[in-house]
């Protein structure tokens, strides 16, 4: 048996203790300023400067125009569980601040060099107060105005196993950047400015316009589609921003939710969120909604853990159908119902399509070039054209159908391209998937003959000994997976100049990574410049992308582009492309026999085309002896 070495049981001296405590409160620059934000706000401060650098690593400054701290609290303020906000274990009952612990400052202070500033109205002279990883180095009198300032640097430089785990500069910025983007909606009434870097990223107005605030902070695009709506009921109040079933996006990253002030995790909220827009989405859209909930202090429960992000409601059940209730409501009101936007509603479909041609032609010449130049090595059968569809611009620009499987107008002839029609039969050039390990025939596609489609979801075929059914999303998937891969490992980049560049706007936490994101893209064939603060300007799209693809394929690429996201780790970058890959052809999008044709010959090409790449099949197959069997025919 193990001896076990009986140690002595002693009080941890305070440094250590300090340390520890600092823990639970302090993990990343992110805390800081977090804590530090509140507090200001808590203060009464209606002009608030929060100032980053490195990513908060190395510098934070937090400015408020609050009430300051009086010069005899000034020390005190600095000691763990001394706070303004509560005096006794009642007031636990009813919080109306941000702040409650008291060991914000205590824990900051302690695994950093502070720098505090402060002044009251009532003092004529403001104190400065420097402590240095939880020891006062040095307190004087000092001219300031009003308010608090509160300078941190060299975060963790006593603790240099904890600094070690902190994320990359841009990562720990980003952020912080999307916690004040969000706290700033929720206090319009305060001027809110962020300098990152010694760069204003925005600066709200300060006018207490929650609307205005979702422009300045977020998009002009998103803000001229939102729901508003305003409930009351006894003891609770709801106040939101709520878009219409159209306008959704592939995550709950815009999904933001306030309660008395507080930015909250809830899964209470969530169900609420989701049961108000049941039957309203098509499976994996989320709505984007900013709500801000007021509540009884009474009926929470905030003391939950120490970032303060977690709440309990008393009557989960009243809190969800009220929200719910009351997203239901503005979702009947006619702001819910899909506007058609259209110049023009009685113009010639003629006009209208030769104006669409005209906006969105592309090269052709050029493209048939790179379809020769990219046509795989394995043989096609030779066959003859019988008829050439015209390009369809007007379905391009409606991006119903993807460039992959667009027929193409041209006088010249394309071998091997288009495939020759018959009253019933469609045959497919001879493509093999080749086992890697032996070099045998795993699979051989030269007889699989497309019929029909079933449900608008999936493509019916069959050979000399098999039915098929193949997913056209799955497909279509696996196709776009691995030309996005394709095209980000070429030297030679593949695109199609836009006639009419479109722009793009993305959220702050992105556009302080920029670099690195856009060097990706640009990667795989697309052409980006700044056209503004936050907006892009798209002139160039990958060649095997429509015009609407790219403009999904963007959105779903932004909307899922995580803080912590280091591009240039090709597992990380595989990921987010197949994660992208949503924007391949959806279930029910109406396929044509020629369009099936060419899907199920770039499907051919691929690597791995018997699943998509999140690992679904792409295709059944049912023996003739089965479908017999199932009929009692044997």
């Amino acid at each position: 048996m193990k001896t076990i070495e009986r140690k002595k049981i002693q009080s941890l001296s305070k440094e250590v203790a300090d340390k520890i405590a600092a823990g639970e409160v302090v993990d990343r620059p992110l805390s800081i300023v977090k804590e530090l934000l509140e507090n200001a706000i808590d203060a009464g401060a209606d002009s608030i400067v929060v100032e980053i650098r490195n990513g908060g690593k190395t510098y934070i400054r937090i400015t408020d125009n609050g009430c300051g701290i009086r010069n005899e609290e000034v020390e005190l303020a600095f000691q763990r569980h001394a706070t303004s906000k509560i005096k006794d274990a009642s007031d636990l009952n009813h919080i109306y601040t941000l702040g409650f612990r008291g060991e914000a400052l205590s824990s900051i202070c302690a695994v950093s060099r502070t720098e505090l500033i402060t002044k009251t109205p009532e003092e004529k002279i403001g104190i400065r107060l420097s402590i240095n990883g939880g020891e006062v180095i040095e307190k004087s009198d000092t001219g300031c105005p009003d308010g608090t300032t509160l300078i941190v640097t060299d975060l963790f430089y006593n603790t240099p196993a904890r600094l070690k785990f902190l994320k990359a500069d841009h990562t720990e910025s980003t952020l912080i950047i999307d916690f004040i983007s969000k706290m700033a909606l929720a206090y319009p009434e305060v001027k809110i400015r962020l300098v990152n870097n010694g760069s204003i990223l925005f600066s709200t107005p300060g006018k207490g316009d929650i609307y205005t605030n979702i422009l300045t902070i977020y998009s002009k695009e998103i803000g001229r589609k939102l729901i508003y709506l305003k409930e009351e009921a006894e003891g609770i109040q709801l106040q939101a921003y709520v878009s219409s079933p159209d306008q959704t996006k592939t995550n709950r990253k815009s999904q933001i939710f306030f309660v008395n002030g507080r930015y909250i995790s809830s899964k209470v909220l969530d169900k609420a969120v989701s049961e108000a827009y049941a039957e309203k989405l098509f499976e994996g859209r989320y709505p984007i909604v900013f709500l801000f909930l007021n509540i009884d202090p009474e009926y929470l429960d905030v003391n939950i853990h120490p970032n303060k992000n977690q709440i309990r409601f008393e009557d989960e059940s009243s809190v969800s159908q009220f929200v719910r209730t009351g997203i239901r409501k503005a979702l009947l009101s006619t702001d819910a119902i899909p506007e058609v936007k259209q110049k023009n509603l009685f113009m010639n479909p003629a006009s209208d399509r030769a104006t669409k041609k005209k906006e969105e032609q592309i090269d052709i010449k050029r493209l048939l070039e790179t379809k020769r130049k990219e046509e795989d090595t394995a043989k096609l059968q030779p066959v003859k054209i019988q008829e050439i569809h015209e390009l369809d611009l007007e379905k391009h620009s409606e991006n119903k159908k993807p460039a992959l499987v667009q027929s193409i107008k041209q006088n010249e002839p394309m071998e091997g391209t288009f495939i020759k029609e018959s009253p019933e039969i469609y045959s497919i050039p001879e493509q093999k998937v080749i086992d890697q390990k032996n070099g045998t025939t795993a699979f051989d596609l030269s007889n699989l003959r497309p019929n029909g489609s079933l449900f608008g979801t999936y493509i019916t075929a069959f050979d000399e000994k098999y039915f098929y059914l193949i997913d056209q999303h799955a497909a279509h998937e696996r196709v776009f997976y691995e030309m996005l891969l394709e095209q980000y490992q070429k030297e030679e980049k593949l695109s199609q100049l836009l006639l009419t560049p479109y722009l793009i706007e993305v959220p702050y936490r992105l556009k302080n990574n920029d670099t690195h994101w856009i060097h990706c893209l640009e990667r795989m064939g697309f052409a980006l410049e700044e056209f503004g603060h936050r907006s892009f300007r798209i002139s160039e799209i990958p060649m095997y992308m429509s015009l609407t693809e790219s403009e999904q394929f963007l959105d779903y690429f932004c909307d899922n582009l995580t803080e912590d996201e280091e591009l240039l780790d090709p597992k990380k970058w595989d990921a987010i492309v197949m994660r992208s890959c949503k924007s391949a052809i959806k279930a029910n999008d109406s396929l044509d026999m020629q369009e099936m044709i060419q899907l199920l010959q770039d499907l051919s090409r691929t690597k791995n085309p018997f699943s998509c790449p999140h690992g679904r099949p792409t295709f059944i197959k049912m023996s003739k002896y089965e479908i017999e069997k199932m009929f009692k025919r044997t």
